[in-house]
């Protein structure tokens, strides 16, 4: 399969860094069109890998391998939205405000044989108690337009977070380790 080209079916500037970080360059990046609202009741971990599987599906090549990853950012059950408002990056904020946090991405390789090899990863998040300030500087930003939860990390939002456990890329958007595993296994990338 290393004779493949690599799709990256993602719209996300941010997976696309965290890729040639580790010396990755996809041949073609393709932005999935698909809905993306969670079904009702539906929990993190199921609804990151339908929308994974879902991306991979819509971006389908006959002779490429496609990458595929989304990421939820989850407070217990609940699963916060890509905040598009700056209302709703303020609810998410005074929601996380002093608590911990999962955030979830489930990452697919769809190969041209119809095979697919995913993974799903866990982060542990814990923000300091925010202060309404904190929240209105924060905001007064514009890093909180369509991230999940609400907040970048690879912004000012590091300032927010007290604790981490996991995977700091997969806080990103694409957990590199997992990803790069999946790779190898399907002969692309080099051990």
């Amino acid at each position: 399969m290393g004779g493949f080209p690599l799709v990256l079916a993602s719209a996300s500037p941010r997976r696309l860094e965290l890729l040639r970080q580790i010396g990755i360059v996809p041949d073609r990046v393709i932005p999935p069109d698909i809905d993306e609202h969670p079904k009702d009741g539906e929990l993190p971990h199921p609804y990151a890998l339908r929308l994974a599987r879902a991306k991979a599906a819509a971006v389908s090549e006959r002779d490429a391998l496609v990458l595929a990853a989304d990421t939820v950012v989850a407070a217990g059950r609940r699963i916060l939205p890509k905040t598009m408002t700056e209302s709703e990056a303020r609810d998410c904020l005074t929601l996380l405000s002093g608590r911990r946090h999962r955030v979830v991405t489930a990452v697919v390789l769809a190969a041209p044989d119809a095979r697919r090899r995913e993974r799903i990863t866990t982060s542990l998040v814990g923000f300091a108690r925010l202060s309404k300030p904190q929240i209105d500087a924060y905001l007064a930003t514009t890093e909180w337009l369509g991230k999940a939860g609400g907040y970048a990390i690879q912004g000012r939002a590091a300032t927010f977070v007290r604790f981490l456990s996991g995977s700091y890329s997969n806080i990103v958007g694409l957990p590199l380790f997992e990803t790069a595993q999946l790779l190898r296994g399907a002969g692309w990338l080099q051990p």
